[in-house]
């Protein structure tokens, strides 16, 4: 029988590290796997910590490719916008699934981390925050969550006061002839989107000629798959947080679930939703 070593020598593996880069000074997992500093004596707070920290790290990534789509789109390169819109939705379920894990923490367990949080919450997350801005909810008032740090501040801000991922979408179909009014190619883009009839119409004219408008047409169901997979993201959370919690009000000061209730109702892409009662 072949030894494990010999069979490690035998595809001559690279062993010695002392000259060059490793796997772990590549993803700098030092600094990674130090990061999760637990407050409370409590075991589960391990999970809680990491639950959160990897969110961010996927957070980071749908902002990159949520930022190439908006700029893929802006210049009519719709393939790349496809890829990164598609990458996207495959992000939003691994956070889906992530809530799985978080919810074998039971209310006691949570209740012994609970004092340790203090106000800290997701609710101030200035990368979810740039997330919903990208994708068109905008809000000034959750701005002043993060006017203690000028840096983080100027990042949201640059993501509230640009068109969002919906407008560029809309400002291709009027690119391309659709009927779109001025009003939603041409606006304040720190105003929260309000539903257009005419816009809807626009989508209409797609929908129902395919063949003749496929690339805005696959557009229209990458957005569709997008705000699907986002909608379970935000229900998930709600069916943590209440599984965990019930409904006391959240460490940031919101309701809790009563809020994120609240958000289950927001429609990113309204007309392109309200299109299929109509086709």
């Amino acid at each position: 029988m072949t030894k494990p070593e010999d069979i490690v020598r035998d595809e001559k593996a690279q062993l010695d590290f002392s000259r060059t880069m490793s796997y772990g000074d590549y993803l700098q997992l030092d600094t990674i796997l130090s990061a999760q500093k637990p407050l409370s004596p409590a075991p589960d707070e391990l999970l809680f910590i990491i639950q959160h920290q990897t969110s961010e790290l996927w957070m980071k990534l749908m902002l990159h490719e949520l930022s190439g789509a908006i700029t893929a789109i802006a210049h009519d390169q719709l393939p790349p916008a496809f890829k990164m819109l598609a990458r996207v939705s495959r992000i939003l379920e691994q956070l889906v699934h992530a809530w799985d894990v978080l919810a074998t923490m039971t209310p006691p367990e949570y209740s012994r981390i609970r004092p340790y949080l203090g106000q800290s919450s997701g609710f101030q997350s200035w990368q979810y925050r740039c997330v919903e801005f990208r994708l068109g909810n905008k809000n000034a008032a959750m701005l002043k969550p993060h006017e203690h740090s000028a840096e983080r501040l100027a990042q949201v801000q640059d993501a509230y006061r640009s068109p969002s991922l919906y407008d560029e979408a809309l400002r291709l179909l009027a690119r391309r002839g659709l009927p779109v009014p001025a009003s939603h190619t041409a606006r304040d883009w720190t105003q929260p989107y309000v539903e257009d009839a005419q816009v809807e119409q626009a989508w209409l004219t797609v929908y129902r000629d395919p063949e003749n408008h496929w690339d805005l047409y696959q557009l229209g169901e990458e957005l569709t798959d997008l705000e699907d997979a986002f909608r379970l993201w935000r229900f998930r959370h709600v069916t943590t947080v209440e599984r965990i919690i019930g409904f006391k009000r959240g460490t940031g000061g919101t309701g809790g679930v009563s809020y994120l209730r609240k958000m289950l109702d927001v429609v990113l892409f309204p007309e392109i939703w309200r299109l299929r009662t109509d086709l």
